[in-house]
């Protein structure tokens, strides 16, 4: 192998003296090289020949503008008509005014307008739940020729998945679209998008699939796909397809300062909607999965003080009575790391796979307790609406602390002492809690950057129960010994269990 007069090494290409290769023709061979290797055809090599036109062109009929109308009663307003005399012709000025304005502020009807798409030729129509949310009338107006309009009926409607699902009664079969599998759809891969933008009526846009899995807070089961496609006000309900035509995300949300797209939209993955839209279409409503637990992230300093490898899973803070997870044997700090044979990612992640478990279906819950790994069989429960986590207002409490025996603990910044009556009192703590209660925090320690104060009481130091102080410094000691890097404290404030990972400080 001999180097040209770019410094680049040239291969034989035959048995004898090989001819000289100036600068340019050096640079033609790669090129020509380079397209050799490249793969000929595929979905790459067609995107950059064709256009979307012939795609484009069998799924507008099945996308719809949606538009909704919701009345809106108005205030008696709050100015009085002042007093004038009799037969002044200030009287009959104001007397007319406020008449107008008190016909006016009676009612008003507001408009808005969304995106939809046919599910079903028999005029099943997918949306996202706020684009109709409180509407007292609902037109779809179809992609043909005379721009049909069509009052439409509410079937069922989901708010944690922004779902909903319409019916109309057209004429005539209707052009309708089908859902893909979103699972298969990766990062860079082509999309088209199609909705109704401002009002403007059946509108493409295109691009690729910018990121997965996002969390937006704006429901339990969020998992939204991330496009660069442009989405604006409108979009809302509509469909995002992949190539092979079929739907793949419910256009959803978008990130914008300004109002406008700024290449950043999300859509409600088609794996996560179809079920949904199934139980709406069946039973009006969504029937879900539930196991009966309260869990939270495992962070790093979790998984470190339970021995895990790597933060994963969902940690149980506590367990529902009567609950299929109680029933199952599942217990308050276990960590969930598969469900029904599917691997727990994160906490995000778990209250989703149990949702779309069939409802009394057993399934395997593999968790992690106590240094290995332990199976149980859970019978997944049915969640009920009226199910909620009742919100804990937190009080603090400023009475004096009477005189008590505290012993500090330094490596996590704070005091404990015994509860007694006197402290029970002082911190509102119910004469069923058992443990040790924090007297103060140091306000550089570890425990106060992990939000603990005075007032909580530790239950659990390692996923064992203490009584006394000098029981947990003993437990904290020891994994202080065994060069854990931090304890895990199981802590009861204000009738919450919640765990908490701290850090020790060595020394």
């Amino acid at each position: 192998m001999t180097l040209g007069n770019d410094g680049l090494a040239l291969g034989a290409a035959g048995v004898g003296r090989r001819p000289a290769i100036g600068r340019a023709s050096l640079w033609l061979v790669i090129v020509a090289a380079f397209l050799a290797l490249a793969p000929a055809g595929g979905a790459e090599a067609k995107i950059a020949s064709e256009s979307f036109a012939d795609l484009v062109e069998k799924l507008l009929p099945a996308v719809v503008n949606i538009s909704t109308t919701q009345t809106i009663k108005g205030q008696k307003p709050g100015v009085e008509i002042p007093q004038f005399p009799p037969g002044s012709p200030f009287e009959e000025f104001f007397k007319d005014f406020f008449d107008k304005q008190q016909k006016q502020e009676r009612s008003r009807k507001v408009t808005s307008l969304g995106s939809g798409f046919i599910v079903d030729p028999t005029g099943y129509i997918v949306t996202n739940n706020h684009v109709i949310a409180d509407a007292d009338e609902i037109t779809v107006i179809l992609e043909d020729d005379a721009k049909t309009n069509l009052k439409a009926k509410l079937v069922g409607r989901d708010s944690k998945t922004d779902l909903a699902l319409l019916k109309v009664d057209p004429p005539k079969p209707l052009p309708f679209v089908k859902f893909g599998d979103s699972d298969k759809i990766r990062v860079g891969d082509w999309i088209v998008a199609i909705g109704n933008p401002f009002g403007l009526g059946g509108t493409v846009t295109s691009g690729i699939i910018s990121a997965r899995a996002r969390q937006l807070n704006s429901g339990p089961y969020d998992d939204f796909l991330q496009t660069d496609a442009a989405i604006n006000k409108g979009n809302s309900g509509g469909p995002m397809f992949n190539l092979d035509g079929q739907v793949i995300g419910i256009n959803s949300a978008i990130y914008s300062p300004t109002g406008g797209s700024v290449g950043i939209g999300f859509a409600i993955p088609a794996s996560l909607a179809k079920p949904v839209i199934e139980q709406l279409r069946k039973y009006g409503k969504t029937k879900r999965g539930w196991l009966g637990v309260k869990i939270q992230t495992v962070t790093d300093e979790i998984a470190d003080s339970m021995g895990l490898s790597k933060a994963s899973g969902a940690l149980v803070a506590s367990v529902t009575p009567n609950g299929p997870a109680e029933a199952a044997g599942i217990q308050a700090g276990d960590i969930i790391l598969k469900f029904d044979g599917k691997d727990v990612m994160d906490m995000q992640h778990l209250p989703r796979i149990v949702a779309e478990t069939d409802i009394g279906k057993e399934v395997p819950v593999e968790v992690w307790r106590k240094g290995k790994r332990v199976s149980v069989t859970a019978k997944v429960g049915e969640l009920e609406e009226t199910e909620q986590q009742a919100s804990v207002q937190e009080k603090e409490k400023d009475k004096p602390a009477p005189a008590i025996k505290e012993q500090k603990i330094e490596s996590l910044g704070v005091a404990l002492a015994a509860l007694t009556p006197e402290l029970r009192d002082q911190y509102d703590i119910g004469a069923e809690v058992k443990g040790v209660v924090i007297t103060s925090v140091e306000d550089t320690g570890n425990a106060a950057d992990k939000g603990l104060r005075p007032g909580d009481v530790i239950v659990e130091v390692n996923q064992e129960e203490v009584s006394s102080p000098s029981q947990a410094a003993d437990k904290i000691d020891q994994a202080k010994k065994a060069k854990r890097k931090s304890v895990l404290l199981l802590v009861e404030r204000a009738g919450d269990l919640r765990f908490v990972a701290v850090p020790i400080t060595s020394g």
